[in-house]
């Protein structure tokens, strides 16, 4: 069926009132949830995310504090959201600190005591989380350095230290330990707080966070959330791909930038989205299950002569490429006998939606 009342392209389609649903479920099971921000806004934009946040904070849900990724991202939510903005890039010395409307709202992790002595030298009144190193190993302080700290800040009494920041792996079984042991740290080196101590932590399950708020009741558990809530009922989004261009090819017709051969008779497709969207840009997964390696060899070997697996599906089967992605349209074998869409027809796309760059978001409902 072909498509009309749009330019095409590639193209994320929300069913509005199950997404909205979806996110209202998330924010009532997780009371104090910091939605998180950031990149390429989860394949919806930043902007239209800072608005999402700000509609659940209206709706009545315990949403105080927006999460960012980098300083960089701050004006992109800013003007969109009106509550606390937290970065989950620690600060350093080198990032300038924002007009003071921002700052007042803003929230700093920091992970290096030497960084923590610069930032309270700029802004003795900093807002501050002070990030503890965790088995993932990017960013935090070990134990001894947050003694040391807690003895800076007690020198620093204007300065807002906000809790303790813990970003854990993913996956590989309970964290639970792990958690315990880092926050019994935290306590042990008396950092000083404004009010009740909050733990501010990401990639705990449900049920871990349940047992960290009975375990430490005297704490505030802050769940950092961002795939599960915005991402986490995929049956509300749709990606589509407007065919742009169908060509009958017989086997040995030469097609592309790079001369490719068809091996034998059937259809070449011309598609929207290429790799200015994300389109063949694959991310390492992490994936280390014999399967899953197994797979990428296969994918491999199928590079080797020319047939990849594209993300791009008609009649719920992937199709192959026929070349590598172009900037902005794809080119896709169709076999002979296989049913040949129209030109504008939309077909089904399956992507990352975290490196996926779309030309249209619709949000229906």
């Amino acid at each position: 069926m072909v498509a009309t009342g749009s330019t095409g392209g590639l193209t994320l389609t929300v069913d509005g009132p199950r997404w909205r649903s979806h996110l209202e479920a998330v924010a009532d099971a997780q009371p104090g949830i910091v939605p998180v921000a950031k990149g390429n806004g989860y394949g919806f934009t930043l902007g239209r995310l800072a608005r999402k946040a700000q509609w659940l904070a209206e709706r009545g849900h315990d949403v105080r504090t927006l999460a960012v990724g980098t300083y960089d991202e701050l004006p992109e939510v800013a003007q969109r959201w009106h509550g606390d903005l937290l970065v989950l890039t620690p600060w350093r010395p080198w990032v300038p600190l924002p007009d003071t409307a921002t700052g007042r709202r803003l929230v700093h992790t920091v992970s290096r005591l030497g960084d923590l002595r610069d930032l309270l030298h700029a802004d003795p009144t900093a807002r501050i989380v002070l990030e503890r190193m965790t088995s993932m190993r990017r960013h935090g302080m070990a134990a001894r350095e947050l003694w040391e700290a807690g003895d800076l800040l007690r020198k620093h009494p204007g300065a807002r230290v906000e809790g303790l920041a813990l970003h854990l792996p993913l996956g590989q079984g309970t964290h639970l330990g792990e958690v315990t042991r880092l926050v019994n740290d935290f306590v042990a080196a008396e950092v000083p707080t404004r009010g009740t101590p909050e733990v501010w932590v990401s990639h705990l399950t449900d049920a871990e966070l349940t047992t960290l708020r009975s375990q430490y009741g005297d704490f505030t558990v802050r769940p950092r959330i961002g795939t599960g809530l915005w991402l986490g009922d995929r049956g509300a989004l749709r990606v589509t791909a407007r065919v742009l261009d169908v060509h009958p090819v017989e086997r040995g017709d030469a097609f592309g930038y790079r001369g490719r051969t068809a091996p034998k008779s059937g259809h070449v497709l011309v598609v929207s989205g290429g790799t200015a969207h994300g389109i063949g840009l694959e991310a390492p997964t992490g994936e280390q299950s014999i399967k899953a390696r197994a797979a990428t060899l296969a994918r491999g070997g199928l590079d080797a002569v020319g047939f990849v697996r594209s993300p791009y599906a008609i009649d719920g089967k992937q199709r192959l490429f026929a070349e590598p992605p172009h900037m902005q349209a794809s080119m896709l074998f169709l076999p002979h006998g296989a049913r040949v869409p129209e030109v504008g027809e939309d077909v089904d796309v399956r992507v990352r939606y975290t490196a996926t760059a779309f030309d249209r978001v619709v949000v229906t409902g």
